[in-house]
C-alpha cells in the first residue's frame, strides 16, 4: 500500500512538472503578438551549412511601430556567424526578389523602405529607420 503512495505521488508529480513544461513552451510570445499587421513578402537564405548563413526577409507594415519592427527581427531566425537582415516595406509588393548581395533588393524599392533590421555574425542588433519620403 506505501508503495502504490510514493508510486502516484511522484507520478502526479512528474505529470504537473510536464504540464507546467508544455504550457511554458506554448505560451512563448511571437509575432502574432506584435501590434502592427507584419506580413512576410519575400525571404532568401544561402545554401551554405558550413560556412556564415545569410538570411534576407522582406516585410510589410501597415504602421511605423519602430520597437514591434525591432522585436519581430528578433524573432526571425538566427545562426551563430551569420547575418539576418530584414527589410520593412510600407507598400505590399508582390514582385519584390532578394538577393545575397547589398542592397539585396531593386533600387525601385527603396522608397518603399521604411526601416532596416540587422543581426550580426556576433549577435549584434542593429536598427535603422530610414526618413518618410512622399511620393
Amino acid at each position: 500500500m506505501k508503495t502504490n503512495y510514493w508510486f502516484y505521488l511522484i507520478a502526479a508529480a512528474v505529470g504537473i512538472l510536464m504540464a507546467v513544461m508544455v504550457y511554458a513552451s506554448l505560451s512563448q510570445p511571437g509575432v502574432s503578438d506584435l501590434k502592427g499587421d507584419y506580413r512576410e513578402l519575400a525571404k532568401y537564405r544561402n545554401e551554405n551549412n558550413t560556412g556564415p548563413v545569410v538570411r534576407v526577409f522582406a516585410v510589410y507594415t501597415s504602421d511605423r511601430l519602430w520597437e514591434d519592427m525591432r522585436a519581430y527581427g528578433n524573432f526571425m531566425p538566427h545562426t551563430k556567424y551569420g547575418n539576418t537582415r530584414v527589410f520593412f516595406f510600407d507598400q505590399d509588393l508582390k514582385d519584390i526578389r532578394l538577393s545575397p548581395e547589398p542592397p539585396h533588393f531593386d533600387p525601385e524599392f527603396r522608397k518603399s523602405c521604411v526601416a532596416k533590421y540587422e543581426k550580426s555574425a556576433m549577435g549584434q542588433v542593429s536598427f535603422q529607420q530610414f526618413p518618410f519620403e512622399s511620393p
